[in-house]
Order: structure tokens, then sequence, then C-alpha cells
């Protein structure tokens, strides 16, 4: 995988370098997603369009599932798929927060091998490679060895967290309320908190770069089944 690795990294810091930009040049517009889920700004279409080209150049033949790209359902037959989100963390992007990124996952045979998160606020890049491990700005990393939940950092949703419904862990654990789900994932991958959690359902885009990131550093990632 490391020439995906390679590609992914690369195209990450190229699109978190164009969303930089735009960001400081204060001139960008947002207007909120045709479906109403959340709002969208030239950020987000730059960093898609930059990304997809930056794949498809160098895997013509895998298959791309994009936020905001219309998803073609023919890549579930393709045993290669980059999975994308442009821009998670868009409301955080729009009020200055730094805790958005760009994520780029790459499944292999329905497995997440491969994941880059790089934050454009912060400067940090997260990658992580099945077999290959994961480093936070090319500093070797790993999850925390810290099981229990007392002591514990717990990254959690913002709005989840003022709606209360992590207070039954308050007293024992650190509860970090923070933005994107993608960098939430890439953090505890890195060993920077202990777990992230959500009893909401997530898209591929949302949670594929990040599970990448925890397998390869020896975590574990699952649903609320198991």
């Amino acid at each position: 995988m490391e020439k995906e690795l390679e590609v992914a990294v690369s195209a990450a810091q190229e699109a978190a370098a164009i969303i930089k930009g735009i960001q400081e040049s204060k001139s960008w517009t947002t207007e909120q997603k045709a479906d109403g889920k959340g709002p969208l700004t030239e950020a987000d279409l730059a960093s898609n369009d930059l990304l997809i080209k930056r794949i498809s150049a160098a895997f013509p033949d895998d298959a791309i599932l994009s936020e905001e790209t219309v998803d073609d359902p023919a890549r579930v037959n393709n045993d290669r798929c980059w999975i994308i989100d442009p821009l998670d963390g868009t409301r955080e992007f729009t009020l200055g927060i730094p805790e958005f990124c760009v994520s780029v996952g790459f499944v292999y045979k329905g497995e997440a091998v491969v994941g880059v998160l790089c934050n454009p606020a912060t400067g940090e890049t997260i990658m992580g490679a099945k077999g290959i491990g994961v480093k936070i700005n090319n500093t070797g990393a790993t999850v925390t060895s810290h099981e229990q939940i007392s002591g514990a950092r717990f990254l959690v949703s913002r709005s989840e967290h003022k709606k209360g419904w992590f207070d039954q862990w308050k007293d024992d654990a650190k509860l970090q309320p923070m933005g994107s789900v993608a960098w939430k994932l890439g953090l505890v991958a890195v060993g920077q908190a202990e777990a992230t959690f959500t009893p909401k359902p997530r898209n591929e885009w949302d949670l594929c770069a990040g599970v990448a990131c925890i397998n390869a550093a020896g975590g574990h990632a699952t649903n609320g089944a198991g």
C-alpha cells in the first residue's frame, strides 16, 4: 500500500493548502446543501475537485466515493475504492474553529486499509496503512494503552455533548467536545485520546480514513453491534 499511501498524503496536503488559502482570503460564501444537511462552501468543492483529479490520475481504474459527488453504484463491483470527504467539519471551518480536515481513505475488498487526515488549520497530517503503521507529521504513533473509563479521554460531538448524552461518564472520564468526526478518529489513532463514539449513524466518508488509521495503529473500530 506504499503507493496508495503516498498518493493519499500528497493529494490531501494539496487539498488542505487550497482550503487554508480560501479560509484566509475571507471571500468565500456559505450555502446549505440541497438536502439541507449542513453547509457547503467553495472550499468543499475545490478540495473535492483536486482530490478526484489526483486520485484518478494515479489510479484510473479505481472507484471513488465522495460526499460532494453523485455516487456511482457501480463502485460496489470494484475491489478498489477511494472514499473521501473533501472537508469534514465544514461548520467548524466556517466558524474558524481548527477542528476540520481533509479525509482520504482507501478500501480494498471491503476493508479500510489506507487513511490520511490533513488538518489545514493546524498543519497536522495523520497517515496510516495496513502493515505500515501510523504517523502524525512523520512521527510514529499508536493508540494508547489506557483501557479503563476512569481517567480516559473521550472525544465527542459538540452537539451530542450539549444534549447530555454522555453525562454518565462525566465524573470518570474527560469528555472533550470536538468537530470533525474524521479528525476525532485520527486523534484516537495517534494516541491523543482513548476513544470517540456516537450513537448517530455516520456515512462512509466520515469514517473510512479514520478507521483505517485506527486499525493500522493497533486499535479497534466497531459499530454498536460489535
